[in-house]
């Protein structure tokens, strides 16, 4: 993989989410290692199902996580890599042919095919492409060419994979990072960041598929090949759990929210009839009028919701035909993967290998943050490392997909505020 260092080794990455806001800053090292310097991370508010719902609560909060990592590191920054879920992100595969007519393939032949690429008309034109990303290059026929730079041949062809996301949403979430006064050096789909963290070579060359479960949406990617080549996104998250437990229970959230961290299971066991909770009933101030309930009551709440978000994974996956494709490996991520039981129920609704994704290579992780509810962030430091090297390699496209809107918006509120 190609490697790119930033100017003066400096990177920060912004995950803003519906639960949790969390920015990274790290130190891009001479070999191509990622030291983090800087942590901070919020508590998320006016965000909802991956969408910006409160500009101006989210602005505060996104201050708030820059500002600690800021004063951790000691350092100031001006650009993020910041990873989304909103807009409902999906994909396409197109097949690009151009003629070389016998000549020495160069850049400029690979920047043509992916200008070309970039400029497929879009499912909507409420969509934003994000990522425009080359899987593989044919030559005459020949397929699974890595790079053709060099070679000779007539008639150059590339398969491409391009991720878009609803426009408005990304607007509305560009604006909040660049309020904060920030510009956004590129913009990634989240489950991609968390593959780029977690997962090991072989697992992305001979297929996995990550599960990033949000607080407000369960997104996938599929890696096959060395590169993710299937996005999707489901509407579904651990803050419905969180509801379904505060209806369920008739406590109020913060109390449910408590209960799913401390005591929920999505897997029975034998005690859970005998070891009962103290349920504080919503609307009552006596702590007296708490209510005592079995665990398994709370275990019958929360098992259908993850068996359902599984369900739907495994019916997408089906649908878009990468069931199979995928391989057998399932890494989870996200904080409600760490849910207790979420493991053994995700391997058996899927019928796959299922293991719990956590950033690997990254010195000065802290234990605390180096779970899978902070793969999505440490993913997008290794793409701001790596990923944007590749893009430069191969006519920085991906770059320019990701950066250009944005970047000039985020200028512009540089500029006017």
């Amino acid at each position: 993989m190609s490697k790119i260092r930033p100017r003066n080794g400096l990177i920060a990455a912004l995950d803003v989410g519906t639960t949790k806001i969390c920015c990274f800053i790290a130190r891009a090292q001479d070999d191509g290692a990622i030291k983090i310097i800087g942590i901070g991370h919020q508590v998320s508010r006016g965000m909802r199902a991956g969408l910006v719902v409160d500009m101006e609560a989210v602005e505060a909060q996104v201050r708030q996580a820059v500002e600690a990592a800021e004063d951790m590191a000691g350092e100031r920054i001006s650009q993020v890599v910041i990873g989304f879920t909103a807009g409902q992100p999906l994909s396409r595969h197109v097949d690009i042919d151009v003629s070389v007519a016998g000549h020495e393939v160069s850049e400029s032949d690979i920047r043509r095919m992916l200008d070309h690429a970039r400029q497929q008309p879009a499912e909507s034109h409420e969509r934003e492409l994000v990522h425009c990303i080359p899987l593989g290059f044919r030559l005459d026929g020949s397929e699974g060419i890595r790079d053709p730079r060099g070679m000779f041949g007539e008639k150059l062809g590339v398969g491409v994979h391009l991720i878009s996301a609803a426009s408005g949403a990304l607007k509305n979430l560009a604006t909040v990072v660049a309020r904060g006064h920030l510009d956004i050096d590129s913009c990634v789909v989240a489950p991609y960041a968390a593959g780029l963290a977690t997962l090991v070579d072989d697992e992305k060359e001979l297929g996995a598929t990550v599960i990033d479960m949000g607080g407000g949406t369960t997104t996938i990617a599929v890696f096959m090949n060395g590169q993710v080549v299937h996005i999707d996104s489901l509407p579904v998250g651990g803050g419905h759990v969180t509801s379904d437990i505060a209806r369920g229970l008739s406590t109020p959230l913060a109390q449910a929210e408590r209960l799913k961290t401390l005591y929920g299971s999505c897997m029975p066991s034998a005690a859970d009839d005998r070891e009962m909770l103290r349920v504080p009933l919503v609307g009552e101030e006596d702590d007296q009028a708490a209510a005592q309930m079995p665990r398994s009551m709370l275990v019958q709440i929360i098992r259908p919701r993850i068996e359902e978000t599984f369900e739907l994974v495994r019916s997408h996956l089906e649908t878009s035909g990468m069931d199979r494709a995928a391989g057998r490996r399932v890494v989870l991520v996200g904080g409600a993967s760490q849910l207790s039981g979420a493991r053994e129920l995700a391997g058996m609704v899927l019928d796959k290998q299922v293991r719990m994704g956590k950033p690997q290579g990254f010195a000065g992780m802290a234990e605390a943050t180096g779970g899978p509810a902070f793969a999505v962030c440490a993913g997008l430091l290794r793409y701001a490392v790596f990923n944007l090297g590749e893009a430069a390699a191969s006519g920085n496209v991906e770059k320019e997909s990701s950066q250009g809107r944005f970047g000039r918006l985020g200028q512009w509120f540089r500029e006017n505020f």
